[in-house]
């Protein structure tokens, strides 16, 4: 059987130099390059929702190729598509590169300038690995070989509008229709979902901060896995531990989540740390959760242009949730939505909050009375979003536009 390759090389000379030996190899087939970080990575999941079998053996990736660096870039295909082999090619191949690009995930490393001979016998390996970690995979009945779960961030205009219950209610409507849910709170100095789901846990996501490989095992080890079937990675104890979890670790821990749940919802509260950038960034659907009352419009709309400033995210890529609406209240969602520039969600969030008072309370929000019309609310949210199994043709995607986990941009750095 032939050897699918992929080359993604962003240099149009070592795109013609590569795909030229590359074809020289035996039994080596070859695919169409990708010139940029994100285009690799729609590719692999395009060809993963159909089949594993569809993924190539072997992705060769050239040290230049952007934007994302391209040792986070094999990270990332590693977590994401652990049967695919990634090869590095670089110029560099000093032993601290060689030793950095194994953590990562890459399985080989090749010299530039190209060889015929060091390319041949690095491929044949790689390839004979990936063919194994298929048998494997192919054999085992937990292993989320999909595309990638769906990453859901929420946050707040301002405090107390919210969000945290709109995250864990999503959560709860899409683990409810029979997917597998991650609930992460990255709301690192003031997170409540461990006392509004009734949580006492010592481990929290501060603990795979500095954790350059997380495997399935170190994942489980940090999560908590409430009654309700969500896995839950909670904020730390402690809000001055929070800062340990730099732009990195947050990409690679919910790339990390999204590789073994099919929906996560992050919870990102309403203070923009690093982490939190890089999370919406990342995410397919950022929600911004408003209530109809002229500060915390106001609130949502400086989130937006701050968001916009730092080239998080546009006002067209955000999607606004209208809490505690009334038919009563001055500001009506289409005012909102002209006041931010951004999407809102059909789905409004009636105020009633003597629905949730005992809940909040007994810290048991996951015991809302079903025909509660906040419950019902939050739930129709989730299936206009396509969290919920059946919906994903419903999926609403900001605009209609697909974001990959790494279409990452340069922006200003964050002040802590």
């Amino acid at each position: 059987m032939p050897t699918r390759i992929l080359p993604a090389v962003g240099d149009a000379d070592a795109v013609r130099s590569l795909t030229t030996l590359l074809s020289q190899l035996p039994d080596a087939e070859p695919v169409a390059p990708v010139t940029d970080s994100t285009q690799l990575i729609d590719t692999l999941a395009r060809l993963a929702s159909e089949s594993i079998d569809e993924l190539p053996e072997v992705v060769v990736v050239h040290e230049r190729i952007g934007p994302v660096p391209a040792l986070e870039l094999i990270r990332e295909v590693a977590l994401r598509f652990p049967a695919v082999g990634v090869i590095l090619v670089t110029s560099d191949v000093s032993p601290g590169l060689f030793q950095a690009a194994m953590d990562y995930g890459a399985r080989g490393l090749i010299a530039l300038p190209l060889g015929y001979e060091e390319l041949a016998t690095r491929v044949h390996a790689v390839a004979q690995w990936s063919t194994g970690v298929r048998r494997h995979l192919g054999a085992a009945t937990d292993v989320f070989t999909g595309v990638g779960g769906t990453v859901v961030t929420v946050s707040g205009a301002k405090g107390g509008v919210g969000a945290t219950t709109t995250a864990i209610q999503l959560a709860l409507a899409a683990q409810a229709s029979g997917r597998t849910t991650a609930l992460l709170d990255l709301d690192l100095q003031t997170g409540d979902i461990a006392s509004y789901l009734d949580v006492q846990f010592r481990r929290s996501v501060v603990d795979l901060a500095t954790i350059t490989d997380i495997s399935p095992r170190v994942l489980a080890d940090a999560v908590f896995s409430h009654d309700t079937g969500l896995a839950l990675l909670l904020a730390p104890g402690e809000g001055e531990r929070g800062e340990e979890v730099t732009e990195r670790a947050a990409r690679q821990i919910v790339s990390a989540l999204r590789s073994r749940y099919e929906v996560v919802v992050v919870d990102c509260g309403a203070q923009l740390s690093g982490a939190g950038a890089a999370v919406v960034e990342m995410a397919d659907t950022a929600l911004l959760v408003t209530t109809p009352d002229v500060v915390a419009v106001r609130g949502a709309k400086r989130a937006v242009r701050m968001w916009d400033r730092l080239q998080v995210r546009k006002a067209e890529e955000t999607t606004v949730v209208v809490n505690r609406h009334s038919r009563g209240t001055e500001i009506q969602p289409a005012l909102i939505q002209k006041i931010t520039g951004t999407g809102v969600a059909a789905t409004v969030v009636p105020a009633n909050f003597k629905e949730l008072q005992g809940a909040v309370d007994a810290g048991r929000v996951h015991e809302l009375d079903a025909k509660g019309t906040v419950k019902q609310a939050l739930w129709t949210l989730a299936g206009e979003l396509g969290l919920v199994k059946g919906t994903e043709g419903n999926s609403h995607r900001n605009g209609g536009r697909e974001r990959g986990s790494l279409t990452f941009r340069r922006r200003k750095e964050l002040g802590r």
